[in-house]
């Protein structure tokens, strides 16, 4: 994987520059200075999307080599002492600022460092109360959604396979509407990660939710009802509460392991379930010519809405590559981190 530029933001105080690195979630960070130049390595979530990036910046100035960093959820924030305490005209010897480069920080320049920190825990506090909020809200619906149909499971076997649409749709179709925002936050910069996962996931179920079982009542009384709406609401009570605690800065390991553990069987399941809802309702499209689309007689009545679902089969399971990937590689990523660590 080829490394990128970052964003780089930069400010100054007569004895210190200071580096803004526009890269959240970092790990395996390497930065240092040698002969005078700054060389910065890392992977996380950037400009570019995730994947790694590096840049080396040969200063203006002589700086002395010890370098401080810290690393926050959204960015990393670089320290580094001139050798004189005097102001600098730019930040390195190049005349011309190189493109990533951007030395408009100006808010760096009059605040003290507990005021900085004080700023960036209220932006950071504002994001997360919007974001716990969904992931609250979210955790409760899918949780009574588990619960209910764990239950009635137990209370009346396999007759509960009939009738689960009727009984659970409400908060499941609240449960999806409000899972858009999954979607949306990434969109507009409150949550850094990717957006296409998110997107391919909430849409995928949204389409089985609202057109296959929404639009049909004859597969609304069909037990892959049960079988998708349990698989869903099985990976969500695992999914949630880890990231209701990353909104507090907790982990719990065993959350942890089975959140990047438990959808390696059940990711697969769910879009296989999935699968066979769009499946047994192709028939039932050819029938009722529901959704059909008009076409020029000189081609035919319409377009049945079934060669759509075959399109859709064939996206479904390269959403399901792509989704799998993404999430093996957000494991190995986690766990090889976490081992590095504990070394």
């Amino acid at each position: 994987m080829q490394a990128l530029r970052p964003h780089v933001y930069w400010a100054q105080r007569h004895g210190e520059i200071y580096l803004r690195v526009e890269i959240s979630d970092a790990q395996s960070l390497s930065i240092g200075v040698e002969e005078n130049i700054l060389h910065f390595k890392g992977q996380g979530h950037g400009a570019k999307g995730e994947n790694e990036y590096e840049f080396s910046l040969e200063f203006l100035k002589p700086v002395k080599p010890e370098v401080k960093h810290k690393s926050t959820q959204r960015q990393v924030n670089i320290t580094v002492k001139k050798q004189e305490h005097v102001w600098w005209d730019r930040l390195t010897k190049q005349e011309k600022k190189p493109l990533f480069l951007a030395p408009d920080f100006d808010r760096w320049l009059d605040e003290s460092d507990a005021e900085m920190e004080l700023r960036e825990k209220e932006e950071k506090m504002n994001k997360i109360s919007i974001e716990s909020r969904k992931v609250n809200t979210l955790f409760l619906g899918y949780s009574w959604i588990f619960v209910n149909m764990t239950v009635r499971l137990f209370i009346l076997g396999q007759d509960s396979f009939y009738d689960t649409f009727h009984t659970i749709a409400d908060v499941m179709y609240f449960c999806q509407m409000l899972a858009i925002m999954e979607v949306i936050n990434p969109a507009v910069g409150l949550v850094k990660t990717g957006i296409m996962p998110a997107f391919i996931q909430v849409m995928g179920r949204n389409f089985i939710l609202f057109v296959i079982f929404g639009t049909l009542a004859d597969m609304q009384n069909k037990p892959v009802v049960f079988f998708v709406f349990y698989l869903w609401s099985m990976i969500e009570i695992f999914r949630y509460p880890f990231y209701m605690l990353v909104c507090i800065d907790t982990e719990w390991k065993l959350l942890t392991w089975l959140k990047y553990t438990i959808w390696i069987p059940l990711y697969p399941l769910g879009v296989l379930a999935e699968a066979v809802a769009v499946i047994q309702s192709i028939p039932i499209f050819d029938e009722t010519k529901l959704l059909s689309i008009p076409v020029p007689k000189a081609i035919g009545t319409s377009l049945s809405f079934s060669f759509i679902l075959q399109l859709y089969l064939v996206i479904m399971f390269l959403g399901l590559f792509i989704n799998f990937r993404h999430l093996f590689k957000q494991r190995t990523r986690r766990f090889r981190t976490k081992k590095r660590k504990a070394n």
